[in-house]
């Protein structure tokens, strides 16, 4: 699905590109303005005409799925984002093609497990499997995929997790190949640190980003806080006008801009053409991520940061002939530490660099650039990553503290117990005596009037019929605590089990699959404690081995 996504966007780009299909800056002023106004135009009337209420995509869409929804995507919203996505890409929008790629394959990978009717908590890898297959498609990437799915989309580190994640990655990988090729994204030119006394200057790269990454945050953070409410084609319209005005003067921001990108890495490009690259791609972009754009902020911030990271070599070398390296050294470093901090993501940010460079020695001066960025955007300015702001101001957030890790790890029929039986409200007897013959711990009553549902401990019931002869027993009346129950479905995490148990009045939930042909199926029964039982009796780095056991 990713290499078809792309296939349409690159054909189409370069029917009208004449077979580039990055060379916006062929097309006429008039042009330049003209196709992303369109754009931004037929982008708002689909969207809302097809989906008012629901215009989230792209990567900050699949994190709210996770944390709102356990990874369970609609195949509506997929739909919208691959058209929505692919006019935004044609009619040059400052945007990137990796945040729709992670939508399409976290989609996909969710829909599958869905239709296959797989735990919450498998689902939830399976989306893994997407975006890390999407990252290790769009750059060549295997690894960085693999890592990028686990700190940015699933947010933790399981074992459990690694094993089909990589195996996802590396198969979008080879598939990937077999269409284009084995080459990296990017024209990568052999690079090196000239000494040790060049990382201050290191340094000082990683802080200049850092306070880049930290304007994009925030200017997409005003804008998605003052005009989240807008209508959508509003938003749009709004966005596809001030690219245009952008692109009749800096055509070189236009869609992905990886052309730029690789003249950047080669130094091809004045300072005074990069300075307007850096302002007006960060401020289109910014923008675009703001109004909710549907397509990716990954692309536009590595070329934010490629161009950011040229100036400040062509800078260095002017200062420090001796000292400073190549700007292509720049670029890669650049482009790390603009990810990382925009991501948060560090890890990422330098496996995808150190896998485009094939080049070890950058490991020491990208780690420290990288952390100068990040710790520059999140303790300086105080931004958190552009997932965690978006999913904020839309009044979400992303629940992903030790406890919610834990539960959400494991599956309500690993730790629900199974020791039941299901009766009327009135047995007699004979029928009590045969039903606590089966030894069961619970009685769950599920053929009564479904506003008077209840569960007893089976003990109760064995208790009172050792004490009378009534032929006829009335489970509502006899000595013993009555608990309400709740269904709850046998995919379901334990972390769902708790907010339900929290925000309804019931004592207890009863694992139940209802079946629309045939009676409904009892799996079992889940109270409180066992939920709680299960996560404080646990270390945290062992609850690997429950979400095997639900696979």
């Amino acid at each position: 699905m990713i290499v078809g996504f792309r296939f349409l966007v690159e054909s189409t780009q370069g029917s009208f590109l004449g077979g580039d299909y990055e060379n916006y800056e062929s097309l006429s002023y008039i042009w330049r303005f003209l196709l992303p106004l369109g754009g931004g135009i037929l982008i708002g009337i689909i969207f809302h005409w097809f989906s008012k209420n629901d215009s989230s995509v792209g990567i900050v869409h699949v994190a709210e799925r996770l944390a709102y929804h356990q990874g369970r995507m609609p195949l509506k919203n997929t739909l919208l984002q691959i058209g929505g996505a692919a006019i935004s890409l044609i009619s040059g929008q400052s945007v990137g093609r990796e945040g729709p790629s992670v939508h399409l394959g976290a989609a996909s990978a969710s829909l599958l497990g869905q239709w296959t009717h797989l735990p919450n908590n498998s689902i939830r890898v399976l989306v893994g499997c997407g975006a890390a297959a999407a990252i290790a498609a769009s750059f060549n990437t295997p690894l960085a995929g693999v890592i990028f799915a686990m700190e940015v989309i699933l947010m933790e580190y399981t074992i459990a997790s690694f094993t089909p994640v990589i195996l996802a990655a590396v198969s979008a990988t080879v598939l990937t190949r077999v269409f284009y090729g084995d080459s990296p994204a990017f024209n990568v030119p052999a690079m090196t640190m000239q000494s040790a006394w060049e990382l201050p200057y290191v340094l000082a790269v990683g802080l200049v980003i850092g306070a880049l990454a930290a304007a994009f945050i925030h200017l997409a953070e005003k804008l998605s806080s003052s005009f989240g409410r807008h209508a959508v084609w509003q938003r749009m319209t709004v966005a596809g006008a001030l690219m245009g005005l952008l692109a009749v003067v800096a055509p070189q921001i236009m869609s992905v801009g990886y052309d730029t990108l690789n003249a950047a890495l080669l130094g091809n490009i004045s300072i005074g053409v990069l300075l307007i690259i850096v302002a007006a791609k960060l401020l289109a972009s910014a923008t675009a991520v703001g109004l909710g754009v549907p397509a990716g902020f990954i692309g536009p911030t590595l070329v934010i940061g490629a161009t950011a990271g040229a100036v400040m070599a062509i800078i260095g070398q002017s200062l420090f002939p001796e000292t400073v390296s190549s700007t292509g050294f720049y670029v890669m470093l650049g482009m790390a530490a603009m990810m990382a901090a925009t991501l948060q993501a560090p890890l990422s940010a330098l496996t995808a660099m150190v896998e485009l460079t094939a080049n070890p020695q950058i490991i020491l001066p990208g780690m420290l650039a990288v952390i100068a960025s990040g710790l520059t955007s999140r303790e300086l300015f105080g931004k958190t990553s552009i997932v965690l702001t978006l999913l904020q101001t839309r009044g979400l957030d992303y629940r992903n503290n030790p406890i919610a890790q834990s539960l959400r790890r494991i599956g309500v029929t690993s730790v629900m117990e199974r020791n039941f039986a299901e009766s009327t409200a009135s047995i007699s007897n004979t029928e009590a005596h045969s039903t606590l013959q089966k030894k069961p711990q619970w009685i769950i009553v599920t053929k009564s009037d479904i506003s008077n549902q209840f569960l007893l401990r089976a003990a109760d019931l064995a208790h009172y019929i050792e004490q009378t002869t009534d032929e006829t027993i009335h489970l509502n009346n006899i000595p013993a605590q009555r608990l309400q129950w709740m269904a709850i479905e046998p995919q379901s995490t334990l972390q769902e089990a708790l907010e339900t148990l929290n925000n309804s009045k019931v004592d207890i939930l009863v694992v139940l699959r209802k079946r629309s042909f045939a009676s409904d199926q009892i799996y079992g029964v889940l109270s409180r404690d066992r939920i709680e039982a299960n996560y404080h009796l646990k270390p945290r780095y062992t609850n690997i081995s429950d979400n095997e056991e639900n696979r």
